[in-house]
């Protein structure tokens, strides 16, 4: 499994990758591996201001729906439209093309409480 330094990762298994105040949110690799093949991402937020661990939107895998929680509060600025007709990136490339929101940070600095990847790693077994 990979586990990108440059990230963080929240309990609940997403990932946050901070550029100046917005940020990309994604599942990690072991979460989209537990869930299996990603048929649908549904994001209902978008241009929404939600709080650090609010469901921002679901993912569906063919035996399974999870909610999505928000790693560190902001706006949702956009869902990434590639998903619309190819939800699997988030199987195949889940740190890259596989990225679910953009949010703009309402305090960039909540993201400092979050695991890093050797914590991340810890929590799960790896």
């Amino acid at each position: 499994m990979n586990f990108p330094e440059n990230l963080k990762y929240t309990a609940d298994h997403e990932w946050i990758k901070v550029e100046g105040d917005t940020a990309l949110v994604g599942i990690t690799d072991y979460a989209q591996k537990e869930l299996g093949d990603i048929v649908f991402v549904d994001v209902t937020s978008e241009g929404e201001t939600l709080s650090s661990g609010e469901v921002f939107g679901n993912i569906e895998a063919v035996k399974t729906v999870s909610e999505l929680m928000l790693p560190a509060g902001g706006e949702v600025l956009e869902l990434n439209p590639a998903l619309a007709d190819n939800p699997a990136l988030v199987n195949s490339d889940p740190y890259g093309e596989g990225w679910i929101i953009k949010v703009k940070l309402s305090d960039p600095a909540e993201v400092n409480a979050l695991m890093d990847a050797a914590a991340y790693k810890a929590q799960i077994g790896a």
